[in-house]
């Protein structure tokens, strides 16, 4: 398959649908144990074409977890330097791998810095031109296209940063969201007990 029927058929097997690309208003955000709907901003619908082929050419999930590992990789490629406003889309997901797997968090942010991402104007341009054929292709020019010895303790000290911020952001959206579930479900009629107790979910991965 070519780059854009493996995008495509890599949305209709994580259940996004058939049309690249396409997404509603708003988009259900991982926030620990919950998804909050946040506005699908502008910023978000013009690099997310290249976010989920981040997805593909590191094989991290579309999970809970996996969005997390590919966020903390975004950030090791040095995303927040291409927009601040992705910078801080790939923190809300990365509080939650932290929350869940923060060892991963960790390797995923590692592998980041030896890779390269595909935000820049000029690296979309070329995939939108169809200058890599299939995502073998981009994966062998973008991931692990940069060479290092060892973790520089300047990048370590940084994904610390970054940890400590997306902790924060995910106090401010979380708390609020939690208290709004639980006054949502008393209203409705369930006990204390059923408000508090944790909804089980199937997609960490």
């Amino acid at each position: 398959m070519g780059l854009r029927e493996e995008l495509a058929d890599f949305y209709r097997r994580s259940g996004f649908g058939p049309v690249v690309g396409a997404r509603p208003r708003t988009v259900p955000v991982f926030t620990g144990c919950m998804l909050v709907p946040l506005p699908n901003i502008e910023v978000r619908r013009r690099y997310l074409k290249y976010h989920d082929l981040h997805h593909l050419i590191t094989g991290y999930s579309v999970g809970r977890i996996g969005e997390g590992e590919v966020s903390a990789w975004e950030l090791g490629t040095g995303s927040a330097f291409v927009s601040p406003t992705l910078g801080v889309m790939n923190l809300i997901a990365l509080s939650t791998g932290l929350v869940l797997k923060p060892g991963r968090m960790w390797a995923a942010f590692k592998s980041g810095c030896t890779s390269r991402n595909l935000y820049r104007q000029a690296v979309r341009a070329e995939i939108d031109r169809d200058h890599w054929q299939d995502v073998d292709a981009l994966r062998a020019d973008f991931l692990h296209s940069r060479k290092r010895r060892g973790i520089a303790p300047l990048r370590a000290i940084e994904f610390a940063c970054y940890s400590i911020a997306a902790m924060f952001i995910h106090a401010l959206i979380a708390i609020p969201a939690v208290i709004m579930r639980f006054v949502t479900d008393i209203t409705l009629g369930y006990s204390f007990f059923q408000a508090v107790k944790p909804k089980k979910r199937t997609d960490l991965y």
